[in-house]
């Protein structure tokens, strides 16, 4: 196939290199180290429900999370007082699954725009940013060396910065809820795990 005479444009070849991680991806592809699978959706089992707007405002979310073995750090109890952050108006509970970037096919990792699409295909949903201190808030259990990041949009506050939350348990037990930041298509490692929604069937 002659390149030049095909009608694909620069930019649909800069998507299809987003799409293979960038110019690495695309040298793994081309030495066929990385194959491409259809996505089709599937059913993730259920690993845990949260309710959301149990709390009705970003200070109601602070107070709470400074009570008992909760901690967060100053970025997150920030981040909970920008417009971006909103408290569902009606208690409703949310399914969640959890995933990690070489289960959704990803073995060598991914960047977070590749692991939010294949999620997307495969029938999950982005969590909204209630997720973060609702789960920490209710995840009391959590084992010691598990760390979770809640998979949201990047926030529009924060320009070219991707802002997320994790969740994990320090060595003194503390309930930490931390604030994962860096570039807005930044890479994530293939044993990284995300909490995304699990939408129920009718």
């Amino acid at each position: 196939m002659n390149v030049e005479s095909t009608n694909i444009s620069a930019e649909e070849m800069k998507a299809l290199m987003k799409r293979l991680g960038g110019e690495a991806g695309l040298q793994r592809f081309l030495r066929g180290e990385l194959t491409l699978v259809e996505a089709r959706p599937r059913e993730f089992p259920l690993w845990k429900t949260v309710r959301l707007g149990a709390h009705k405002t970003a200070a109601d979310y602070s107070k709470a999370l400074e009570a008992g073995r909760n901690r967060s750090v100053d970025w997150v109890i920030n981040y909970l007082g920008q417009p971006a952050f909103e408290c569902a108006r009606q208690e409703k509970d949310v399914d969640l699954a959890v995933v990690s970037v070489g289960e959704l096919g990803f073995v060598q990792g991914a960047l977070y725009s590749q692991i939010v699409e294949r999620a997307l295909a495969l029938g999950l949903e982005l969590c909204p940013a209630e997720v973060g201190p609702a789960l920490r808030l209710a995840y009391e259990d959590q084992p010691r060396g598990e760390k979770l990041i809640i998979a949201t949009s990047p926030s529009a506050e924060t320009g070219e910065d991707l802002d997320l939350f994790v969740m994990e348990v320090s060595g003194g037990g503390g309930l930490w809820l931390r604030g994962d930041c860096g570039p807005s298509d930044r890479y994530f490692e293939p044993d990284r795990r995300f909490v995304f929604v699990r939408p129920r069937r009718a």
